[in-house]
């Protein structure tokens, strides 16, 4: 069934009426009728089953059949600090974390970033990160729409980190797996957590150093090495099947 995402809906409401550019979506790409059936969460991990009632130029009409808790999201808000790669990595690092449960998804430039950006560049490529990750909710069915934050630096990143119950950083040169296990196992006592992973290259030895006298759990993955596009979707993996009930 086709998810759309809508602000402020009240529960006592009967009917929704969808505006912007699902109108466009929902008539002329889907082509749905009055009478289809449709999901339209409020964001907030809150389902509502609607039939499409009435379809103008500029609203889609829909009456409420039925509201729902949405199941799809994790119980520990999991926020990604990608270290910005190269080309569009991006954004297939930023959809796949939307469809394995990330909450929020940061990028960061670090010490080892190849890529030249400035605040103009930032924006436009915050509105497409932000586009992808509202497609992807859309698509792996999430109750929330995850957010694209802005740019920060290593030392930035670190300090919003801060303030969540764990974090967490895959790194090659660490050690004993049996370790990283426990630490995995205990993320379920949490309720934020936040990962970093490194551009092309890695983390530097003094980035490493700096996020461990901030708390910063350094964990392996195994013993290959794994690129920046895959590291995170690898731990991201491992987390959602710990977390899920």
């Amino acid at each position: 069934m086709h998810r759309f995402y809508a602000e402020n809906l009240n529960t006592a409401d009967k009917e929704i009426v969808i505006t912007g550019d699902d109108v466009n979506h929902i008539k002329n790409v889907l082509r749905l009728k009055p009478g289809d059936e449709i999901v339209i969460s409020d964001g907030r991990s809150r389902d509502y089953y609607c039939i499409i009632t009435e379809l103008k130029n500029d609203s889609v009409t829909a009456d409420i059949t039925d509201i729902c808790s949405n199941k799809a999201e994790l119980p520990v808000e999991i926020t990604l600090f990608q270290g910005l790669p190269k080309s569009d990595k991006m954004d297939f690092i930023i959809q796949k974390a939307v469809e394995l449960g990330a909450v929020n998804i940061v990028p960061v430039i670090t010490s080892r970033t190849v890529v030249k950006t400035d605040k103009k560049k930032e924006e436009k490529k915050l509105q497409r990160y932000n586009l992808i990750a509202e497609a992807a909710a859309k698509q792996s069915g999430r109750g929330i729409v995850p957010k694209v934050k802005e740019f920060m630096s290593f030392k930035e990143a670190i300090t919003l980190a801060e303030n969540m119950d764990m974090i967490l950083i895959p790194y090659e040169e660490a050690e004993g797996i049996n370790y990283s296990k426990k630490i995995i196992s205990e993320i379920k006592e949490k309720s934020s957590i936040g990962i970093f992973i490194g551009p092309e290259g890695g983390f530097a030895r003094d980035e490493i150093d700096y996020a461990v006298s901030k708390g910063a759990k350094i964990i392996t993955l195994g013993k290959r090495i794994l690129r920046t596009e895959t590291a995170g979707l690898a731990i991201l993996s491992i987390i959602m099947f710990e977390l899920e009930n």
